[in-house]
């Protein structure tokens, strides 16, 4: 890999986002976001306990002619990337193949976040228009994954999403991705069951179908607080991960942990402080959701969050009138944040003589 695509504070510094993110160090509103998560709908067909949108899902998705409204609006205010997400299961929206056409012959960078059941679907397109596509898998046998991803029938689904994956990694042009969230449950019975097992299976199977990298993840709380695991969990899932990399990592496969993770290993607790009072962030990065348009993807749901409805306004009258400091990090934003230090060094740009290093863009997923 040429470049590490975890590391958010570096992204900052390509040449052709810098005039925004100027704007947005100085603390002034930015012209446009350089990257929107967009959720096409809030329905799902897996039935997962532990999701953390659990209690959003279900409640009503843009329709088809709104969509593909969306996606020009995003290209009129000259938006870089945009992740289709949720939320929801982004490919189970029939409009969602038009904004993948739109967005990637517009030459917008598209990430795809899914549960793979629907890849099939949508394979022409994401073939040939995704930067990126991260199948949430969590497991490395079908039998683990029936547990912490039933379907609604609380069947496991785990082969076909297999072959889904293999699908796309044998026509793909982007990066694919194999995503693993370590969970543990405590049964009704009080007995505990587990995914940590099973890390370094699953990033066997990733290097097997194709996939381009694997990324292990922490659970998140329903506040985003990252929750914490016992030592023997950690230290198994440690040990997976250095073997797996011993193992497979090369030129063509990568073994990456999120910044969750890393939070876990140093220990700093579920609650992550903030002294500063604006996320400028919030000016580079926004959510557009059926239900709303929020300050940012940890805020989805929260009215409190809210910037404007998309489904009855357009992006850049929402953009223009919007007040994205609405939102306080030090009072409301005291959860783990992937984006903490990208406002860190906001605030350092906005203080020091820094400019780009000269070069080309590389990932305009900030």
């Amino acid at each position: 890999m040429t470049f590490d695509r975890l590391d958010l504070v570096s992204k900052l510094y390509q040449p052709s986002g810098w005039p925004r993110v100027l704007e947005a160090a100085a603390g002034a509103p930015s012209t446009g976001p350089l990257v929107v998560d967009l959720d096409p709908t809030t329905f799902c067909d897996l039935a997962c306990p532990e999701c953390i949108s659990g209690k959003l899902l279900n409640q009503g998705r843009f329709t088809p002619e709104r969509l593909a409204e969306l996606a020009g609006e995003l290209i009129e205010m000259s938006v870089r990337g945009v992740v289709l997400i949720g939320g929801g299961e982004p490919l189970a929206h029939r409009g969602t193949r038009q904004v993948l056409r739109t967005l990637g012959e517009a030459g917008v960078a598209i990430g795809v976040v899914t549960n793979g059941t629907m890849i099939q679907q949508n394979l022409d397109e994401l073939s040939q228009y995704a930067s990126w596509v991260r199948v949430s898998m969590d497991a490395g046998t079908r039998e683990t994954y029936g547990v912490f991803r039933p379907d609604r029938k609380g069947r496991s689904v785990f082969d076909k999403v297999v072959g889904n994956m293999r699908l796309l990694a044998g026509v793909k042009k982007g990066a694919l991705g194999y995503s693993f969230l370590v969970m543990t449950r405590r049964e009704p019975d009080g007995t505990m069951v587990s995914n940590h097992h099973e890390v370094f299976e699953a990033a066997r199977l990733a290097k097997d179908i194709g996939c381009d990298y694997f990324e292990t993840k922490a659970m998140f709380d329903d506040g985003h607080h990252v929750i914490q695991v016992a030592d023997e969990i950690l230290g198994s899932v440690d040990d997976q991960l250095a073997e797996a990399e011993r193992l497979w990592a090369d030129d063509s496969f990568e073994i990456i942990n999120s910044s969750t993770l890393t939070s876990l290993r140093n220990r700093v607790g579920a609650v992550q402080p903030k002294d500063y009072h604006r996320c400028k962030v919030a000016e580079l990065r926004t959510l557009i959701t059926p239900s709303g348009v929020y300050v940012c993807s940890y805020h989805r749901g929260n009215s409190q969050a809210k910037i404007g409805d998309a489904v009855t306004e357009r992006l850049p009258d929402i953009w223009e009138k919007s007040d994205r400091g609405i939102i306080d990090p030090t009072r409301d934003c005291r959860f783990h944040c992937a984006r903490h230090r990208s406002n860190l060094e906001l605030d350092k740009i906005a203080t020091e003589a820094v400019t780009p290093e000269p070069g080309s863009d590389y990932d305009p997923f900030i």
